[in-house]
């Protein structure tokens, strides 16, 4: 998914996006929760820690 796509799905601007991939300000926590609920609704799923570590994957 594109800076752009994951923007307009969170109704955002791409230099939200760009700013929480490159850490070089502070991310207000809604905004990081406003991401995870816009890649969970693009079918994204994040693990929890299962012995392996966190991890995403692809939902079927």
């Amino acid at each position: 998914m594109s800076q752009d796509e994951l923007a307009q799905l969170m109704n955002r601007t791409t230099k939200t996006i760009r700013r929480a991939e490159t850490d070089k300000d502070t991310v207000a926590e809604i905004t990081i929760n406003e991401m995870r609920l816009a890649l969970e609704k693009a079918g994204i799923e994040f693990i929890e820690e299962n012995g392996g570590g966190p991890g995403v994957r692809l939902r079927k």
